[in-house]
């Protein structure tokens, strides 16, 4: 079966960056032959990220070849030729053992979803869908306003106090609001618990460390900056209302067993270790951000499984909040019942950018299913417009990647924080993930 063979892959990868570890270390040919064309690849990400300021997420190569790219502006129709050639000698390149056909097949699928942003950003049109797929690798799932009335008609049997389910839906969410002033004291023991148990389960190079900074006027509700040489730095939007239960998730998705673990770990196993080059730059329209996204929101549910997260928050981020711990519970089971909602990110995105909704449809569309206020919904679809049809790589990306772990690893604890280790430090291969799985996005 096909998982079987990933997990294989990953774990002969795993033994490969033992220490003394050589017995299978790529053949010369296939190193030098992937190694040159790493390189431009790289340089290839960095030529495209001056003609698109959001394309390179992250960079800590050499600094030349950025300044190269700089001083050496080329278009984007010579990028797509250079592109297309390098894709064309790639395929070529004699790669025998597993672990070079991982990494080549890995760096093919990089270089697909640059090929296509480079399409796009040349003019040519996509639909949300076409997009998805040639970019990260997908086909998201598409629902009806039926699927959402349903979780509607489960959150009603949720949701304290009477009347209209919406009006409700804003009086409850308005008792987690976190006074300004009290953001950060929130958020510092909610990333230092995720931190804790994620370095019981994962090891982490020496000197890992990252800050954390609140700013505002963001399309985004957080963001990680990796820095290389494994630091990071972690910004949190306060722009709009902070809710005490969004708190632990969110440390857990920026830092650990996040986007710090994961980029910290292609560090030092890919790059330092091995000397992959194409991992010290992170383009965001790519493959790697599905892995990226999904192993992120996934990893909540590790840290905090069960009932264990709300119990947390209850005894010790409620009251640093100045909210009532009692409602702790109540909350964590309505937060169950949203993760389904979080589909219709997607249903609205594709409809306002196939041009199927108008911005003002979209905006009352998201309020209605999604219960967003007017400013969350005109911040959603500013990520829209900013990032297109990245929205997938959220609860699309969680979804595969919590399946490809049930696969690998069944429901054992230990065996399951192997099994994302082993997949924060592989080569990212979106096809190795998705390739079998059946989405069932039901509450």
């Amino acid at each position: 079966m096909q998982y079987i063979r990933c997990l294989r892959l990953c774990l002969a990868l795993a033994l490969a960056l033992l220490p003394g570890f050589r017995a299978h270390a790529l053949p010369n040919d296939a190193s030098a032959g992937l190694d040159a064309l790493a390189e431009r690849y790289v340089r290839l990400v960095l030529a495209i990220g001056e003609h698109d300021a959001n394309m390179v997420d992250a960079y800590y190569g050499p600094p030349q070849w950025r300044e190269d790219a700089r001083a050496q502006k080329r278009s984007l129709d010579v990028l797509a030729s250079d592109a297309g050639m390098l894709a064309d000698e790639l395929a070529k390149v004699a790669a025998q053992d597993e672990l070079s056909v991982l990494r080549r097949r890995a760096l093919s699928e990089l270089l697909a979803s640059i090929r296509a942003r480079l399409e796009i950003l040349r003019g040519k049109k996509l639909s949300f869908d076409e997009e998805a797929r040639l970019v990260y690798g997908v086909a998201p799932p598409r629902h009806d306003d039926d699927f959402y009335r349903a979780i509607h008609r489960q959150l009603d049997t949720v949701v304290p106090g009477t009347g209209p389910l919406r009006e409700r839906m804003d009086a409850f969410k308005e008792r987690f609001v976190v006074p300004p002033d009290r953001i950060r004291s929130v958020l510092v023991p909610a990333l230092e618990a995720c931190r804790s148990t994620t370095l019981r389960r994962i090891t982490m190079p020496d000197g890992e460390d990252f800050r954390l900074e609140l700013v505002t006027d963001k399309p985004w509700s957080a963001y990680n900056w990796f820095q290389g040489d494994y630091q990071s730095l972690i910004e949190v939007n306060v722009s709009l209302p902070f809710y005490a239960g969004s708190a632990a998730r969110l440390m857990c998705h920026e830092g650990y067993p996040g986007h710090h673990v994961l980029n910290s770990l292609l560090e030092q196993k890919l790059v330092r270790d091995r000397g992959w080059v194409e991992y010290t730059i992170n383009p965001l329209y790519s493959s790697l951000s599905l892995i990226a996204e999904g192993t992120a929101d996934f990893g909540f549910g590790l840290v905090f499984p069960g009932d264990t997260g709300w119990q947390w928050e209850r005894d010790h981020l409620f009251p640093i909040a100045g909210i009532d711990p009692a409602l702790a519970e109540v909350r964590y089971r309505v937060n169950e019942l949203n993760k389904a909602l979080g589909y219709a990110t997607i249903d609205a995105a594709r409809a306002y950018l196939d041009g199927e909704r108008s911005k003002e449809q979209t905006i009352a569309w998201l309020q209605e299913f999604t219960f967003a206020t007017r400013r969350q919904a005109e911040q959603q679809l500013r990520f829209y417009e900013t990032y297109r049809s990245y929205v997938v790589n959220y609860r699309l990306g969680e979804d595969l990647v919590g399946q490809y772990i049930d696969r690998v690893a069944g429901k054992d604890a230990d065996a399951r924080w192997k099994a994302l280790s082993a997949l924060l430090s592989s080569p990212p291969v979106v096809s190795d993930l998705a390739r079998g799985t059946t989405l069932d996005p039901s509450p």
